[in-house]
């Protein structure tokens, strides 16, 4: 529980609501984006840069929550993520593949 609290300090994660984590629970696209971005900027070390699309590009933009937006939207825009086939499927579960994929995006910058 102390990961989960200093997560909470730093505003990385909120949890899932009533003062819940559920750390069993799958984890979907918007939720990974989410605390990579967070973590980053609590870090200090987002991204720079506007090699990627804008989220108007995809389909299925109108469907990411409004507390994952701005994640998405920075991470799409700086090129750290890029969508499958014009979506983003931000409610879809992640796979392991996809995060490598996006760890490695950010550490060959």
């Amino acid at each position: 529980t102390g990961y989960l609290a200093a997560a909470k300090r730093l505003n990385i994660s909120k949890g899932v609501g009533n003062n819940m984590f559920e750390p069993e629970k799958d984890i979907t696209r918007q939720e990974m984006f989410t605390l990579l971005y967070n973590g980053l900027k609590a870090i200090g070390k987002l991204p720079e840069g506007t090699s990627g699309k804008p989220l108007s590009d995809f389909a299925d933009a109108d469907s990411i929550a409004p507390w994952a937006y701005d994640a998405m939207k920075y991470l799409m825009e700086s090129g750290i993520i890029s969508g499958n086939g014009g979506k983003l499927n931000p409610t879809g579960t992640t796979t392991r593949g996809e995060m490598a994929q996006v760890l490695y995006n950010l550490l060959t910058r």
